[in-house]
């Protein structure tokens, strides 16, 4: 396997983990979201919470998986997205923090008042990491000011507040939204009684809100500099971010819809998933596979957008991050992959299994018959 094609294989299977990663620990975000609202009371409130207590740490795995591939597949990603992005990230790791420390100390003490307190931190560690990903995403569009020097030295400007620009913002709320209606179909699916059905009756709300502002955003993203490569690259060549040109061109994130058509399948397998989400919200399992293939759209369609690039930068244009300019060397990438042929479908086996094994609802006498078993 060729260089250019091993790169070509990296960025496909970073998609496949964030799209993972967004599916499985994206309904337990939507879930979180929505547990002070769809439980109005203690027991309620511990069904929606059991509903993912047997399984939000497994799907944290795909977080750490997702991070563990962008350093050491694409380690100039790695180093300038985690550096630049250095306080949104330590934003979502603190809001993370809140979800373990909120399961566990909520059941510790008996009080109304206290349980209800966690149960809002709760509520932030779902909807913070839901917000920050999305911005993230959405100042890939819009560029973020950052650079090298001669010797490759990263250097950025980048601050919080830079970071939620506008469309930024946006994406981030086009996030909640997609993960809002997922984490809905998830509690309409798990939680018997009164707090799934308040769930349900969430599910056509949450699809509309995630159409209007995926809509908007498309639009906006027209109106967006979009960058092309405009000198001849060599996608065998060395990763060297500094050896390129790069134009800005408004509209340009859509011009590689125009070259493969194929690509506007991603959208529409996104407007698709919510609109099949409300049709069969009756068939909860069917709802909640429908509305997995919203993450799945909406992630494909930044994708397939913003290929080759990675990490555009506003302020040295054509020093941004790409497919071919970013990655680690061929022989790194090559025994990774073995890696990962290996233990991907093992991760997929016993996630598959762990699932099976806590299917069923979360009622109301289960949690009452072990108080202490459940959270």
């Amino acid at each position: 396997m060729d260089y250019e094609l091993l790169r070509l294989v990296w960025w496909a299977l970073l998609g496949v983990l964030l799209i993972g990663l967004a599916i499985f620990d994206g309904f337990d975000y939507g879930t979180a979201i929505l547990l002070p609202f769809v439980g109005r009371n203690d027991i309620e409130r511990r069904q929606v919470i059991n509903s993912i207590g047997p399984v939000w740490e497994g799907n944290q795995v795909w977080l750490i998986l997702g991070g563990g591939a962008i350093f050491a597949a694409f380690p100039p990603l790695y180093a300038a997205a985690f550096s630049g992005f250095y306080l949104a990230m330590f934003l979502v790791l603190a809001s993370l923090i809140l979800r373990p420390v909120g399961f566990k100390f909520r059941s510790k003490f008996v009080g109304s008042g206290f349980r209800t307190m966690w149960d809002y931190f709760l509520f932030i560690g779902g909807f913070v990491p839901a917000l920050i990903f999305g911005v993230a995403f959405g100042n890939l569009f819009v560029g973020v000011p950052y650079g090298f020097d001669g010797d490759l030295r990263f250097h950025e400007e980048i601050t919080l507040f830079s970071l939620l620009n506008p469309f930024a913002v946006l994406a981030g709320l086009v996030s909640v939204a997609m993960l809002t209606l997922h984490g809905a179909t998830w509690i309409a699916y798990k939680v018997d009684g009164i707090a799934g059905a308040r769930a349900k009756a969430v599910i056509p709300y949450a699809a509309v809100v995630f159409f209007v502002l995926f809509t908007v955003a498309g639009y906006w993203v027209l109106h967006l500099d979009g960058y092309r490569i405009t000198s001849l690259i060599d996608t065998n060549g060395p990763s060297n971010p500094t050896i390129k040109t790069v134009a800005r061109v408004t509209g340009g994130w859509w011009a590689n819809y125009g070259a493969h058509p194929l690509f506007w399948l991603a959208p529409l397998i996104a407007y698709l998933g919510a609109f099949l989400a409300v049709v069969t919200r009756r068939w909860p399992l069917a709802a909640w596979v429908s509305s997995a293939l919203v993450p799945l759209g909406v992630i494909a369609t930044a994708g397939l957008s913003l290929f080759p690039f990675f990490l555009p930068s506003s302020s040295h244009p054509d020093q941004s991050l790409t497919l071919w300019d970013a990655s680690s060397s061929k022989l790194t990438l090559g025994v990774m992959l073995g890696v990962t042929v290996i233990f991907l479908p093992i991760i997929l086996a016993y996630t598959g299994w762990a699932y099976k094994i806590m299917a069923g609802k979360v009622t109301a006498a289960g949690i009452e018959s072990d108080s202490h078993g459940n959270y």
